[in-house]
């Protein structure tokens, strides 16, 4: 059987700093924008609103929209 020693934590030791939701905002919004940059890309791109011509791009994500549903042919 394996024994579990619990340390407290030394006095004066600092707690771990936990960040407000004011200093998380930008990630948030950064990771949301990329997300949805991601998304377009694996479901609507080679459409009406294509950004980039060929089939190049719906060849590296193929895999990528059948696994999330997005029909593709």
């Amino acid at each position: 059987m394996s024994e579990v020693a619990l340390e407290r934590p030394a006095a004066g030791t600092a707690p771990v700093p936990v960040a407000s939701p004011r200093e998380l905002l930008p990630y948030a919004l950064f990771g949301g924008l990329m997300l949805m940059f991601i998304i377009y890309f694996v479901g609507a791109e080679e459409g009406a609103l294509s950004l980039i011509g060929g089939t190049g791009v719906h060849e590296l994500v193929h895999d990528a929209r059948h696994l999330l549903g997005f029909p593709c042919h």
